[in-house]
């Protein structure tokens, strides 16, 4: 079986860390993620703030909640990516790349929609940032193992 190239291995494995690291960043550091989203969506440090107590705090919760989901996330990407794919396995990259279109196209859609269009840039940005090494490695993976969601095999097959 063909491995990726060691350059595509470490890419992920940054793109994957960072993803863990910006998830704890919501839940540890909660004023300056606060902070962070007000200024990325009004241009404004303090307008979140604005919005009263009890909303200040339920978006911290909101965010620390996508944090712990986005750090959990991130740790998943890095064993797949550090074990499944750097072996050139298609069951690695299918499960990076289906969670990254599975976050990637409602958490789009949604922004979208509901008029924040500066989250959807953002995540243009993540997404680009997965699929530069996931498209050069396609080739590589795709000639790798069974698939282990094979309907056709079973677990006493093997």
């Amino acid at each position: 079986m063909s491995q990726p190239r060691s350059l595509w291995v470490g890419w992920l494995n940054v793109i994957s860390a960072g993803v863990s690291l910006f998830g704890l960043a919501l839940v540890v550091a909660p004023e300056i993620a606060r902070q962070g989203f007000s200024l990325l969506v009004y241009a404004d440090t303090q307008r979140i703030a604005s919005f009263g107590p009890e909303a200040t705090r339920y978006i911290a919760l909101a965010h620390a909640v996508l944090g712990g989901v986005m750090f959990g996330w991130g740790v998943a990407l890095i064993l797949v990516v550090r074990g499944l794919f750097a072996r050139g396995s298609r069951l690695g990259w299918n499960i990076i790349a289906a969670s990254v279109v599975a976050w990637f196209l409602p958490d789009t859609a949604f922004s979208l929609w509901s008029g924040f269009w500066q989250n959807a840039a953002l995540n243009l940005v993540f997404l680009v940032l997965f699929m530069v090494p996931l498209v050069a490695t396609h080739g590589v993976c795709r000639n790798g193992d069974i698939d282990a969601f094979d309907s056709r095999r079973s677990v006493r097959e093997e």
